[in-house]
């Protein structure tokens, strides 16, 4: 009898999907056991997971069973509520089953036809993130993948709009110098973009900043008037909102009534701090996001949608395809005047289904549901402040708006002698990192390097935070050349 062709039978499927989620739900019982990482050499994680090619086919309740004792025992787990390196994403069960369907059904959104209901559903929730984060109605707006892409489709976007519809067919004109305007707190996807897209990384001015690490106005209205009187011209400006070293927040306002003088366009960069508007403690305290032409908010990152979902908005009608837009005969279609093909919109021509984990998660929790987790995770971020600022050992040396908390553990003997100090607190990361028991991770700021912990998981408690406290201080007094000093009541 010749071996069965074709998938599994929709039953058998069933069968396996409530192994996995059996699986995944034991885990998240007793996740707090669960060590956040176990630190292996790259020769041990290839020798555990090295293996012959499967010539047949194998029973998938080994394929499980390997799954949760070879691969996950040696994840980052970036879903534990202990883990708080670079920005605490999370992914909630709402979204978690979203993108289960979404890959049953697997929907390709490029074209409207291709997939109109993805499609509609997109706009549906580009609209109600547009409403959640402050920015204009009716902007051109697309999900993609991740807000390094987002912000070098702005900038072809930007590029294309400064030099006109010429460059689409002959390229950038040859003796051009092509500027792009940022802080030095800027994230690296400015670089890259600049790379990509031929301006090049020498032509990113990166500029100083105040003593909040926030872009300064007049520093870069000088830039940009230097640069036109050499014949420069001057393409976009990224403004930061919540930057990845210290979370800090370019003056939106006043920049883009820079921009506006020079004609030039505005970027924001808003992928963490677009949506903390939303916590009813921090509405007045954010910048407007409004005046930008283009902006990019990260539902992954902090609303508890699984990665990769990331929004671009555009004010500008029109420009990202006029860059985008190309169409060949097989890609053709008929369409209303409400439709959108949202190929059109960026490089990417198969799209998965991502509209779906937002509409999932949005409706699952409401406004006013995020709004109480987001406002959360800001209240358990001033209690660790607080509790730093409490310890006559321990600081802040900048602070946030956000729930992005950078210490630093300065014992009373090293005190003025930085590069131990340096030294200390690296060796602090390290420790931590190694004990399973938490993850987080540094910056270096005007003082030095610094401890960075980013709470925004939807599964953090206070408990955690307080845990990670008690393990920070811990190790640190371990490490310290000289006994510690006890924490202020």
């Amino acid at each position: 009898m010749s071996e069965r062709v074709g998938d599994w039978a929709p039953a058998e499927f069933e069968r396996h999907g409530r192994e996995l989620l059996a699986m995944v739900r034991e885990h998240f019982e007793s996740v707090r056991e669960v060590p956040v990482t176990v630190p292996r050499t790259s020769a041990e994680l290839m020798d555990a997971l090295r293996a012959p090619l499967p010539e047949a086919g194998e029973d998938f309740a080994r394929v499980l069973a390997d799954t949760r004792d070879r691969v996950l025992p040696h994840v980052v787990h970036w879903n534990h509520p202990s883990f708080h390196a670079y920005f605490a994403n999370s992914a909630s069960f709402p979204g978690v089953l979203a993108e289960t369907l979404t890959a049953a059904m697997n929907v390709n959104a490029m074209l409207w036809k291709s997939g109109p209901a993805a499609s509609a559903l997109e706009r549906v929730v580009l609209d109600w993130v547009a409403e959640l984060v402050g920015y204009p109605a009716g902007a051109d707006s697309v999900l993609v993948n991740g807000a390094s892409l987002a912000t070098l489709y702005a900038l072809a976007a930007a590029r294309d709009a400064a030099l006109g519809d010429d460059v689409r067919v002959n390229g950038v004109p040859a003796g051009a110098t092509l500027r792009v305007y940022t802080s030095e707190q800027a994230h690296s996807s400015v670089d890259k973009a600049a790379i990509t897209l031929g301006i090049g990384q020498a032509n990113v001015v990166r500029l100083p900043v105040d003593e909040h690490y926030r872009l300064r106005p007049e520093v870069l209205e000088e830039a940009i008037r230097r640069d036109l009187a050499a014949g420069a011209v001057p393409v976009a400006v990224v403004a930061t909102v919540g930057t990845t070293s210290v979370g800090a927040a370019d003056p939106v306002a006043p920049v883009a009534e820079v921009c506006a003088r020079h004609g030039v366009w505005l970027h924001v960069d808003a992928a963490f701090g677009g949506f903390w508007r939303l916590a009813p403690s921090l509405t007045d305290a954010v910048e407007d996001l409004s005046p930008a032409d283009s902006l990019v908010v990260n539902p992954h990152k902090c609303l508890y949608v699984p990665m990769e979902a990331t929004v671009l908005h555009c004010r500008r009608r029109g420009a990202l395809a006029r860059t985008f837009r190309l169409v060949p005969e097989y890609l053709t279609s008929h369409q209303d005047a409400d439709t959108v093909d949202f190929m059109d919109l960026s490089p990417q021509l198969g799209r998965s289904f991502r509209a779906l984990k937002l509409w999932w998660v949005i409706r699952s929790f409401g406004r006013a549901g995020l709004a109480r987790r987001l406002e959360n995770s800001v209240g358990q971020a001033r209690w660790l402040r607080a509790s730093v600022e409490r310890h006559p050992d321990w600081h802040c040396p900048v602070t946030s708006l956000y729930p992005l908390v950078c210490l630093r553990f300065e014992p009373a003997a090293l005190r003025g002698r930085r590069a131990e100090v340096d030294a200390l607190n690296a060796a602090v990361v390290e420790e931590v990192n190694a004990s399973g028991s938490a993850f987080v991770s540094h910056a270096v700021v005007e003082e030095g390097y610094v401890i960075r912990v980013s709470i925004g998981n939807i599964h953090t408690t206070h408990e955690d935070v307080e845990r990670l406290w008690e393990l920070l201080t811990a190790v640190a007094a371990r490490l310290s050349p000289a006994p510690a000093a006890s924490p202020a009541a």
